[in-house]
């Protein structure tokens, strides 16, 4: 799981790392916090995965890049899951947070000034936790998201966590696992025995979103690489088209996104290319005030499209309000995605587009 640091590039290398204290009464909790000391990586004890104090940082944005470099070690408790509408029934909380620095990221709101990536070392007691609410609902297939508050990818050298996720559904005749990621280190979870029971997605944009916004992430050409790899391992594969925003030329710069992820797809696995069997979400850009607030004390120099006057005000799930594109502008986009998906992924499915 751990390897080693010669020869090989690390996704994410914490500046700094804090432990709960029960987090060593698990065999991962005790090796990755032995492994930390070892490499000389500051370690200090927390009350709280939760509550992490003194941060560097003179100014709101400093203090959110150190905070970006900083690994909490701890113990998920709570008896059940969260909902997770619209992607599945549960999130499966295996981390919190991740190493990108999405200047439109939603975590903006959640997370607010608490942006450090925590992981949970209790990983088979969340699994029990699942195959009771699996139990529960019966004969229906119950499913989980591995990525509602996180990108978990990258501290996957660290956990193990996917790795023993997907084999557990595999397993599950009942039970389905899906996550969605922007980086691109799944060597590590090609050869399982999967089963068809987890769904693969990637986040993509247009290169000019990446570029200016998705600091710290892969390339789109990065991303759909990987997921040739994961096509050619024979899992469910989809993709989540995210955040989507108008700008310049925006038709033109989306189309050549799918029909480069067509084209390379089909390249990477023949035998597995099946347009019908992929899935598409489509998700538009929106903020809130909260999260507007927040994006620009860390990114004050932002060209993100946070006009208020030209977005329609919405209520959202979590009972607090957005800003999004108003009816007339959001029928073109959802038309013109669709054109794109069916032009270039004739039956593919269209999950959600919101």
């Amino acid at each position: 799981m751990l390897r080693s640091r010669r020869g090989i590039n690390l996704n994410f290398e914490p500046k700094q790392v804090f432990y709960e204290p029960e987090a060593l009464n698990y065999p991962l909790g005790k090796k990755l916090v032995d492994y930390f000391r070892q490499i000389k990586i500051p370690v200090k004890a927390t009350s709280s995965h939760n509550r992490i104090t003194g941060l560097s940082g003179d100014t709101a944005a400093k203090t959110y890049f150190e905070a970006k470099k900083t690994l909490v070690i701890g113990v998920k408790r709570g008896k059940t899951f969260q909902t997770c509408k619209p992607s599945a029934h549960y999130q499966l909380p295996l981390t919190t947070s991740c190493p990108g620095m999405c200047e439109y990221c939603y975590l903006a709101t959640t997370l607010g000034a608490r942006p450090y990536i925590r992981i949970y070392v209790n990983i088979n007691e969340l699994l029990e936790k699942a195959q009771t609410l699996i139990q529960e609902r019966l004969p229906e297939i119950t499913y989980f998201e591995g990525a509602a508050v996180s990108d978990p990818i990258p501290m996957e050298q660290y956990t193990g966590s996917l790795r023993k996720s997907i084999e557990f559904f595999g397993r599950q005749p009942q039970g389905r696992f899906r996550f969605v990621t922007k980086f691109t280190d799944v060597d590590s979870l090609l050869n399982l025995e999967h089963h068809g029971h987890t769904r693969f997605r990637f986040s993509l944009n247009c290169e000019e979103i990446i570029r200016n916004y998705e600091h710290g992430t892969p390339s789109a050409e990065n991303r759909i690489k990987a997921a040739g790899k994961v096509l050619r391992a024979g899992y469910p594969l989809g993709f989540i088209i995210a955040p989507i925003i108008r700008f310049e030329n925006w038709m033109d710069q989306y189309e050549k996104l799918f029909a480069d992820l067509a084209e390379q797809l089909k390249a990477a696995s023949p035998a597995n290319f099946s347009p019908a069997a992929l899935t598409f979400e489509f998700i538009t850009h929106r903020f809130s005030s909260r999260a507007k607030s927040n994006i620009l004390n860390i990114y004050p120099q932002t060209s993100l499209p946070m006009d208020e006057a030209s977005r329609k005000f919405k209520f959202g799930q979590f009972g607090y309000g957005k800003y999004v594109y108003p009816p007339v502008e959001m029928e073109e986009i959802k038309t013109s995605f669709l054109a794109f998906m069916n032009r270039h992924f004739p039956g593919a499915k269209a999950k959600y587009f919101i």
